[in-house]
């Protein structure tokens, strides 16, 4: 049986998840007899002395384990030699800041498991973190509409939401969110911002989440089509969903879109977003998005928009996939739970911290599931506990067919042995 330590994250102060919480450890030691060692941490959301309690072993030293998990990516300097390492390493798309680690990997004869790559034979993800990724965005994105209005002196509901990192869980989150709909039930929205509405671009789970925040104020689906015939009612928050084909169109204007011609065949496609996105308040991005497809919301688009005499009526994007230089043009950085949002100046191209300025304000957090820890990790944890039995009886001196991991974590093994597996080979360009 494979010894698992549970490492402390060390990318960011604000990185308060585990992969696994106390209590799901404790039953896989009870039921499976794994053994755990955790290093202590100062700002992880669970206490040490509660991994101790459920029977883990509290130490520095992971040099035993077998398998090391975490969240975020690990330095360079900490790999060692013939580990498998289970994190969210983001990689699959070559990206540049990460191939050196890929690469170190590869040269301790190392195994790499993604918790990004876990999915079922539809390949619909198991594991990930995107559900609270989407309600943390929403609560930050509330926050920073209140903000913005109370600069251009609007005082409504909306300026009593907190950023969710000061919220003392999701319930706490919920409660208050429920006064500010009855605030709006019963005083309505300033007439300035109405009709108040919020697109959602996306129907994944970064977007339910959102959407499941956005819910509990007194609203009314419509659809992109009725969005210019959008009533003015001041105690109903409007809510869009856009799929891909509001967002892109085939070139060849006289074809009907296809959803999966555009995924194989995005070349054919071009954005036609624009036009729904100046009747929006808020736009919340949750779309996956890669450069081989269009993106959604150009610099020359929001140029256009904020071009006029009158401000548009876009006051903030959250791009909860903070994708930077991604499917929106405005996403030019990240930012920090402590400073979220910035403004985008369409014509410069310019940002700086804040909400006052010419532009949309952009939240860009780039781990937002961070600002709630405790309900996010939890459920993390939920997901993820089915597998271990599987990971920690592996016989990694195996070839990977017969390994006895999981198909699930098979499939998710981007390094085995110091080697891109068949999958993942295309990143051997990124590495060699």
């Amino acid at each position: 049986m494979n010894r698992i330590g549970i490492r402390r994250e060390d990318k960011s102060k604000w990185e308060a998840r585990a992969p696994l919480v106390p209590t799901d450890v404790e039953l896989l030691i009870r039921e499976h007899e794994i053994e755990f060692l955790v290093q202590p941490s100062p700002i992880r959301a669970f206490p040490d002395a509660d991994y101790q309690k459920a029977g883990a072993l509290s130490t520095e030293d992971l040099s035993d384990c077998d398998i090391i998990m975490g969240v975020k990516e690990i330095p360079l300097e900490k790999f060692e030699p013939n580990k498998t390492y289970v994190i969210f390493s983001h990689t699959i798309k070559g990206q540049s800041t990460n191939m050196p680690a890929l690469r170190r990997l590869a040269e301790l004869r190392c195994q790499l498991i993604d918790y990004e790559m876990i999915a079922d034979e539809h390949d619909r993800r198991l594991v990930a973190f995107g559900h609270f990724a989407g309600i943390a965005g929403m609560v930050d994105s509330l926050w920073a509409l209140g903000r913005r209005l109370e600069h251009e002196g609007i005082d409504c509901a909306f300026s009593r939401i907190q950023p969710a990192h000061q919220y003392n869980d999701l319930e706490h989150a919920r409660r208050e969110l429920a006064k500010v709909a009855s605030d709006i039930r019963r005083q309505g929205l300033p007439e300035a911002i109405c009709p108040f509405v919020c697109g959602f671009a996306g129907y994944g789970q970064v977007s339910q989440g959102a959407q499941e925040i956005y819910d509990l104020l007194p609203g009314e689906e419509i659809m992109p089509e009725d969005l210019a015939a959008t009533g003015s009612a001041r105690n109903v928050c409007y809510k869009v969903v856009f799929h891909e084909e509001h967002m892109v169109e085939r070139c060849d204007v006289a074809s009907p879109f296809e959803l999966q011609e555009y995924y194989t065949h995005p070349e054919r496609y071009r954005a036609c977003f624009a036009p729904f996105v100046e009747h929006l308040t808020i736009l919340i991005n949750g779309i996956y998005w890669d450069p081989k497809y269009p993106r959604m919301v150009t610099r020359s688009h929001l140029r256009d928009l904020y071009s006029g005499q009158s401000s548009p009526r876009l006051r903030v994007i959250g791009d909860i996939t903070c994708d930077i230089d991604g499917s929106l043009a405005c996403t030019v950085r990240a930012t920090t739970p402590d400073n979220p949002v910035y403004v985008f100046d369409p014509g410069t191209g310019r940002t700086h911290d804040g909400v006052d300025g010419h532009g949309p304000v952009v939240l860009a957090v780039d781990a937002l599931p961070c600002e709630v820890p405790v309900d996010a990790s939890r459920q993390f944890s939920l997901s993820l506990s089915p597998f271990l039995p599987g990971l920690a009886g592996a016989d990694f001196t195996a070839d990977l067919l017969n390994s006895g991991l999981p198909p699930e974590l098979q499939r998710a093994t981007i390094v085995y042995d110091g080697e891109l597996t068949e999958r993942f080979s295309y990143l051997r360009q990124h590495i060699s």
